[in-house]
């Protein structure tokens, strides 16, 4: 299942297991982007409910509570079922670039 808040984007990986992501590393906090234009964020209401980790450059979530819910100033509330989730910035292309796009 894909879940798009916004510019952020939010893949089921649940078949896999943070064990099976090589060199994992818990990340501090529970915020996924923060809003270089408006200042808002991407975030976990329950600090309790998930634990990201970092592998490279990837990120990823791990529901750690029956459900958590990721909230936005701008966006509806996106309810997550426990499992492991792999998020990842919307780009796109312009002739001089790829780019992140900015909210």
């Amino acid at each position: 299942m894909l879940y798009r808040h916004g510019d952020v984007l939010v893949q089921s990986v649940s078949e896999q297991r943070v064990s099976d992501l090589p060199a994992a590393h818990p990340r501090p906090g529970v915020t996924l982007a923060r809003g270089e234009v408006t200042g808002h964020s991407h975030r976990f209401r329950d600090v309790a409910s998930v634990q990201l980790y970092t592998v490279g450059a990837d990120t990823y979530a791990q529901v750690l509570a029956e459900s958590a819910e990721l909230i936005h100033e701008e966006h509806a509330t996106i309810t997550l079922p426990r499992g492991l989730y792999k998020v990842w910035m919307q780009r796109e292309y312009s002739p001089e670039a790829i780019r992140r796009v900015l909210d």
